[in-house]
């Protein structure tokens, strides 16, 4: 389908969680986290305090293979009475069957969306397009797995045509070497991204500004998922107007 370039992108704030507490990452690495909440459940509560319709989780230690917060993001999902998206280490079927259990408005799945494509058909055929959503993470335009870790050699144009035939619906798509930087957004590759995914597009990381948010305006990106730029106030939030 085609998008309209009129309507403002959401803002979903994200918390992301590392054993127990609402941190951000530089560019992805477990060791340079900031700490900005030590409870996840109080972040959560303090964005939708101030007008957040939709949370994006993220579960950093699944990601990683060092665990899970499950116990803390169905907290989560059972107190803050708006939908919540939950992605991070979702790599088979008895995990995205749980979350969505717990009551997780969408499943997002990342690494095994290549290694498992068939995950995201039976998933999308399961509960519909509406709960399953891919998040390709890339350094340029190469695809990064494992937590942004490894360089899996597939090319987001390839990812991207593949994910289509499936029937995938939303997509996000993080610049990993941009995420938590505060650096701001890639316009050509945003762009770029645009041309190569016309259904819904989520920005996953780099956002710092109003002028940022503009720039995905301008080119027809949907949603933005922003923690960092609103942690630190570089992007008001909410947005002016």
């Amino acid at each position: 389908m085609s998008v309209p370039t009129a309507a403002a992108p959401l803002i979903l704030p994200c918390v992301d969680i590392q054993q127990g507490r609402a941190v951000r990452l530089f560019e992805g690495d477990p060791a340079r986290e900031t700490v900005y909440f030590d409870s996840p459940l109080q972040a959560a509560r303090h964005w939708v305090s101030l007008g957040a319709g939709m949370l994006h989780l993220v579960d950093l230690d699944a990601a990683t293979g060092r665990g899970d917060n499950a116990a803390i993001i169905a907290q989560i999902i059972g107190e803050v009475g708006v939908p919540v998206e939950v992605g991070g280490g979702i790599r088979d079927w008895p995990r995205a069957e749980a979350l969505i259990e717990l009551g997780a408005e969408r499943v997002v799945i990342g690494t095994a969306a290549i290694q498992q494509p068939q995950l995201v058909s039976d998933l999308i055929a399961a509960h519909g397009a509406e709960r399953v959503v891919v998040s390709v993470d890339a350094r340029g335009l190469e695809v990064a797995t494992h937590g942004w870790a490894k360089g899996s050699g597939v090319m987001v144009a390839e990812l991207t045509a593949e994910l289509a035939g499936r029937g995938l619906e939303t997509l996000i798509f993080t610049d990993v070497s941009r995420d938590g930087t505060l650096r701001g957004l890639d316009a050509e590759l945003m762009a770029e991204v645009r041309r190569l995914w016309i259904n819904t597009l989520i920005v996953g990381g780099g956002v710092r500004d109003v002028q940022d948010v503009a720039l995905l305006k301008a080119l027809g990106i949907q949603g933005a998922i922003v923690g960092r730029a609103i942690y630190e106030g570089t992007l008001p939030y909410p947005l002016p107007g």
